[in-house]
């Protein structure tokens, strides 16, 4: 008797549906006939033309037009002051393409004597689509046509980094469109290159969630090579390579980023050092940045006649702050009852990072963006998150307008307004990580490993056993290491 084949709907996965299984999306959804009903199989049912990924790749294409018609007044009016500021169309691309040498042929890292202050594969990035924009010379046109090349660009990157999101969630793919709507996203993903460092880390966790670690590792290698906050998710790693046991993880994931950060620098430091060197110069030398808690406390010391903190003290404070942050997370990591999942472990890194920082620029927010989506998948949480963030990327304008070209004063807010601004922005991120603690302590709040579901962006770490643990319950057992528990993953 012929063996047949089973009906190829039963491969497919079920889906989490976000209007049933979110309280805030499934009451939303009254408007248009209710939550998908319970006798649908989402995911086994073939949805014809309108896939899950087909419809997040629509929804990020309108979320990058909507962001792009934002920058319509510095489009039609050049990115001059006070206006790019009080219209909130500012971004740094005509700023470096006039200031950088980029309209005059410049290219970071290979030109002899231009300076470009930020790591070297965005400074290719900046430099190759330069050479995209046609003319020579630094006129309006060409300002106009290497911020439309680069937005375009990074429209095409915000696709590919909500891709890796939905594919890393695997049955929550729908999680991903946290990131294809994220009014974060659609503020302030054209003010830099930033996009570019979020998808290369996307793409690093998809295939680290794949356990394929080499392309894991080069991915992560290009993020750091681009901006350095990828590294981040290498703490994450080694200690759940310690909590697991499998050391091989971290080490080929490390050897392979390291491989690719090497590869993309030294060329670059080679042939021209001093440029090299002006990144890591710039960042140790600078003051702190605008909307970092440092450059807070100096308004307000100012204003109340303290005296500030100069560059040495903050680069000191905040890698300490940074390191004692670390040290919480790795007990918090090693302590667990239950193993704690990559992404909340990377969110947190990455969110003590942000909050630590001497600098905190607008476009950041779209670092934690994919990491709230596998870490934290609640909408309402992160609608709120995402409106705090808003007033700050509007506060942030208001207050630029008034310091850097002394715009007229009924557009200006005072600097206790902006404070309260950057304070509530630390707040709102503090709050998520309060929530991602939570949810590592209870793992019953997780809404990812709920139906027997452990750890599906964890890769090599994926169901693995406890081989270390630390007891803090039993501080006489908490210095015998590597001991094997019998309680699962």
């Amino acid at each position: 008797m012929q063996e047949t084949k089973p009906p190829e709907n039963r491969k497919r996965t079920r889906l989490v549906v976000p209007s049933r299984s979110d309280l805030l999306l499934r009451n939303f959804t009254e408007l248009i006939g209710g939550p998908l009903g319970r006798r649908t199989a989402p995911g086994v049912v073939s949805p014809g033309f309108f896939t899950v990924e087909r419809v997040l790749v629509v929804l990020t294409v309108l979320a990058a037009l909507l962001g792009i018609l934002l920058k319509g007044y510095c489009r039609a009016n050049g990115w001059g002051s006070p206006g790019q500021f009080y219209a909130t169309c500012y971004s740094d691309f005509p700023e470096l393409f006039r200031n950088r040498g980029l309209g005059d042929g410049a290219f970071p890292f290979v030109t002899a004597g231009s300076f470009f202050e930020y790591p070297v594969l965005m400074g290719f990035i900046a430099g190759a689509t330069a050479l995209l924009v046609p003319g020579d010379g630094v006129t309006d046109s060409r300002v106009l046509a290497y911020f439309d090349v680069n937005a375009t660009l990074i429209a095409a990157v915000w696709i590919v980094t909500v891709l890796a999101t939905a594919r890393t969630a695997r049955r929550r793919a729908w999680d991903a469109a946290m990131v294809a709507l994220a009014p974060g996203i659609v503020l302030a993903g054209f003010i830099n290159w930033d996009m570019w460092a979020v998808a290369l880390l996307a793409l690093g966790m998809y295939f680290f969630a794949k356990d394929r670690l080499l392309l894991a590792g080069l991915f992560v290698g290009l993020g750091t090579a681009t901006k350095l906050y990828p590294l981040l998710i290498l703490g994450a790693v080694v200690l759940l390579a310690i909590r697991t046991g499998r050391i091989r993880a971290f080490l080929v994931t490390a050897g392979a980023a390291a491989a690719t950060w090497l590869a993309v620098n030294i060329p670059a430091a080679t042939s021209d050092p001093a440029g090299w060197k002006y990144f890591y110069q710039f960042t140790e030398s600078r003051p702190a940045g605008y909307s970092s808690p440092w450059f807070a406390y100096n308004l307000v010391a100012g204003r109340l006649g303290w005296k500030p903190l100069e560059a040495e003290a903050i680069n000191a404070l905040a890698l300490d702050l940074f390191l004692v942050a670390c040290v919480l997370i790795a007990v918090l990591a090693l302590a667990a009852p239950r193993r704690p999942r990559l992404a909340q472990l990377v969110f947190l890194i990455v969110a003590a990072f942000i909050l630590t920082n001497k600098v905190y620029s607008p476009q950041f927010v779209i670092w934690l963006i994919p990491l709230l989506a596998l870490a934290r998948p609640r909408w309402r949480d992160f609608l709120i998150w995402q409106a705090v963030e808003g007033l700050h990327w509007a506060a942030i304008w208001m207050y630029l307008g008034q310091v850097t070209s002394g715009g007229a004063t009924q557009h200006n807010i005072d600097m206790p307004y902006y404070v309260l601004a950057v304070l509530a922005h630390m707040l709102a991120t503090g709050y998520l990580m309060a929530r991602v603690v939570w949810d590592i302590i209870d793992p019953g709040y997780d809404v990812i490993r709920r139906h027997g579901v452990d750890d599906p962006h964890g890769g090599p770490f994926d169901r693995a056993p406890d081989w270390f643990r630390l007891d803090l319950a039993r501080p006489s057992a908490s210095v015998l290491p590597w001991r094997r528990a019998r309680t699962g993953a």
